[in-house]
């Protein structure tokens, strides 16, 4: 996957610019990396190998790795530089977000699959199937990312069936609890009168606030369906990763909706 090789380039600024020639091979090799490759890579009083010889050589091997494994290590070096040095981890951001990746949780994740701004302030069950759902996505465990998906969604609704006293979430189905949660909380009753403080009047928020609920609602459907004919755990069914990717961005809608986000 090219885009693991250029996140790489960004951690591999910062290892190179804060760390000493012995720090960066005690990183990677704590990281998995196989130091025997580097073996004759070796800095010395007065001379020897430089750190843009041995960040060289860590290309290489890098490039004779599995995407797994690249992905793997490059969550592990960042988790090592984080315990080091915690300050490094804004330029790090920074400089991963501009070719496209984010930490989250102390993962590398690609900002497309899951943008860290979209959870912050989600419940933490909700929150944390949302990034296991992008982390199995990128590792190409594309129904494991349908059933985190649907799982952060699961987890929300229950909670409010449980808060609202609204029966057995388990006895309904996918989408009856999402229809029944987005009712019960009021949420689209609450955005038209935000909609109305901004001047909208009744013609404009009565097709409005319906199609939103459809939509909605049909987004609960979609994920219902993908869980039932993507979702299993062995990996099995046939899965088409534009879905997938797509069930990732409907559960985070739902579950922002849901919790009033």
């Amino acid at each position: 996957m090219v885009k693991i090789n250029i996140a790489w380039n960004g951690i591999r600024t910062v290892l190179e610019n804060n760390f000493s020639f012995n720090a960066i091979k005690e990183i990677i090799g704590l990281a998995g990396f196989d130091l025997t490759s580097l073996s004759h890579i070796v800095q010395r009083s007065g001379g020897g190998a430089s750190k843009g010889q041995l960040m060289t050589g860590v290309d290489k091997g890098l490039g004779l790795l599995s995407d797994d494994e690249k992905q793997h290590f490059l969550n592990l070096v960042v988790e090592e530089i984080a315990n080091r040095n915690s300050d490094l981890l804004q330029d790090l951001e920074r400089y991963l977000s501009r070719l496209g990746w984010q930490i989250i949780d102390g993962l590398v994740i690609p900002i497309d699959i899951l943008d860290i701004s979209d959870i912050p302030n989600l419940p933490d069950q909700a929150r944390d199937d949302l990034i296991k759902a992008s982390t199995r996505i990128r590792d190409g465990d594309l129904s494991g990312a349908v059933s985190s998906a649907c799982s952060a969604v699961d987890s929300v609704t229950s909670s409010i069936y449980q808060k609202h006293g609204l029966g057995d979430a388990c006895k309904a189905s996918f989408q009856e609890r999402c229809k029944v949660v987005i009712r019960a909380t009021g949420i689209l009753d609450e955005i038209c009168d935000q909609l109305s403080d901004l001047g909208w009047n009744e013609d404009q928020l009565t097709p409005f606030s319906k199609n939103l609920e459809g939509a909605l609602n049909q987004a609960a459907y979609v994920l219902q369906t993908l869980r039932a004919s993507m979702s299993d755990v062995h990996g099995t069914k046939p899965v088409l990763r534009p879905l997938v990717f797509d069930s990732i961005k409907w559960a985070q809608i739902l579950v922002r909706v849901m919790t009033k986000q």
